[in-house]
């Protein structure tokens, strides 16, 4: 689920497409004697998945998406590829039992396109938009979990200006949790417009003349509470790691830097030598399972984010397993 990607019929175009495809390439390529598996972990409208398939045609793909619109749409664009395509309606942290309930031991390539997707801005009953007015909803998975409305109406003022810093970067976290517990006496907050408004007051003049939106780092900052987005993403990039062979790549493109953080750290983590530094010569246990096949994390050309705006803010990073877990 990307914020640059999907909706086939509304004309979004896969974020970063052909460098996701060329580092994923040689991990599918490798494979010999069965149907390599390509893990589409967060599958949205299906953009890149169909691009991969189309590219290898003896890939099978297990896609995965929590929203339950998005698999109902890329179930249709991938119609054309028949039963090489698997999808499932799970959370990305759930890779294992996702794999295990398929019968598949391990995947060849694997890529997360995180965040939010372009249809779930782009309708406005899902509450993801401060330039619509909807209910507060902010669920990527509608079957399940609270909403928006039931974080900003239930949550104690210290608890909101939290995730409002934490998780929004808001320097101003703690005035605008302030309203909000002001205007929720009066009546529950319901609607993201009325939000939005109230966010706009509740930071200074000078700072709402400059830097878009005021209300945009509330906005991800509810969403990412209400859809859990980091403690599921420190639990999902591990769990594909770990279902990687020798040779099997993965993929991961961020659009705020609380993911890529995350990841930057994980593969980091996972390329190093963990010899203990008093021993004169590394240890084959500790040497690394994963290297990285990026430089830092790669940004979009200027081209694409001329065509595509949403693709601003997309930061690519990938690595390689070049050794088994011990």
């Amino acid at each position: 689920m990307d914020v640059g990607d999907h909706a086939a019929e509304a004309g979004h175009v896969p974020v970063m497409l052909g460098r996701v495809l060329e580092l994923l390439a040689p991990a599918i390529a490798a494979v010999t004697g069965r149907a390599p598996v390509y893990l589409d972990a967060t599958l949205g409208m299906g953009g890149h998945a169909a691009a991969m398939l189309a590219a290898h045609p003896r890939l099978r793909l297990i896609g995965l998406d929590r929203d339950t619109t998005a698999l109902e749409r890329s179930a249709r664009r991938l119609a054309p590829f028949g039963d090489r395509v698997n999808l499932e309606h799970a959370v990305y942290d759930e890779i294992p039992a996702v794999l295990g309930r398929l019968g598949v031991p391990a995947v060849d390539a694997v890529l997360f396109d995180l965040g939010v997707s372009s249809p779930q801005l782009d309708e406005a009953d899902r509450g993801f938009a401060y330039s619509y007015d909807a209910p507060l909803d902010m669920r990527m998975d509608r079957t399940r979990g609270r909403t928006a409305a039931e974080v900003v109406n239930g949550y104690p003022a210290a608890d909101l200006a939290r995730i409002l810093r934490q998780y929004g970067e808001e320097r101003f976290a703690q005035r605008i949790a302030s309203a909000i517990v002001r205007e929720r006496e009066r009546a529950p907050l319901e609607s993201t417009r009325r939000l939005a408004d109230l966010v706009r007051t509740a930071i200074p003049a000078a700072t709402r003349r400059t830097g878009g939106n005021p209300a945009k780092r509330t906005f991800q900052a509810l969403r990412i509470e209400v859809n859990s987005e980091l403690d599921v993403w420190r639990r999902a990039l591990p769990a594909a790691l770990g279902a990687l062979p020798v040779g099997g790549r993965v993929a991961v493109l961020s659009y705020h830097s609380l993911e890529d953080r995350i990841t930057k750290q994980v593969l980091a983590a996972q390329a190093a030598d963990t010899t203990p530094p008093d021993l004169p010569v590394p240890l084959p246990e500790h040497e690394p399972r994963f290297r990285l096949l990026t430089r830092g994390a790669e940004a979009p050309s200027d081209e694409e984010t001329t065509t595509n705006p949403r693709a601003g803010s997309a930061r690519l990073r990938a690595a390689e397993r070049v050794r088994e877990a011990t």
